[in-house]
């Protein structure tokens, strides 16, 4: 489809009727600022009727694991990454300027000064909209977290060719 030289609205009209709207969004990241981000589309995205997945790989996966949950690997290095990344939304750090924790603290007084919801709130709303989360298996394997120590209310346990087969049928696609 050329589009080149059609008017905005007709350009966008033919776009529609190629492309669902459906969304899809990689969350990479376990950093509070990315995961915030990341849930807002998502909420924004099913509010307006749109089909909605998120795929959670190595440090998003912090993100849908239960509170203070660790590894269960049996080697000392993948024990390691469970000791580090200890699991739950109320734990992720800040991006930038976090500071040891300092700056997670402020900008979770700054949100709660200013009625923000939190990541939890954010991702209970999704899970409300039927968002459609997914974890990574390669990721849990390699990791070694456990499928028993992710929140209730995950989809799915599946690998890249999932998330692909969403992608290739959406209209935006994102990686965070």
């Amino acid at each position: 489809m050329n589009t080149t030289n059609l008017e905005p609205a007709t350009a966008l009209a033919e776009l529609k009727e190629t492309k669902p709207d459906r969304v899809t969004i990689v969350v990479l990241s376990g950093e509070m600022d990315k995961a915030m981000a990341a849930f807002i589309i998502a909420t924004g995205a099913a509010a307006m009727g749109m089909k909605v997945t998120m795929f959670f790989t190595f440090w998003g996966l912090n993100i849908i694991r239960k509170q203070g949950s660790t590894s269960s690997a049996k080697d000392w290095m993948r024990q390691a990454f469970g000791w580090i990344n200890k699991g739950g939304s109320d734990n992720l750090p800040l991006s930038r300027f976090h500071f040891g924790g300092l700056g997670t603290i402020m900008m979770k007084k700054v949100m709660q000064k200013n009625r923000m919801p939190g990541i939890t709130e954010l991702l209970e709303t999704a899970q409300d909209l039927g968002v459609q989360l997914i974890a990574c298996t390669t990721t849990l394997g390699m990791l070694g977290i456990s499928k028993d120590t992710l929140i209730d209310g995950i989809d799915q346990l599946a690998g890249v060719s999932t998330y692909l087969a969403e992608a290739r049928h959406g209209s935006v696609n994102l990686f965070i």
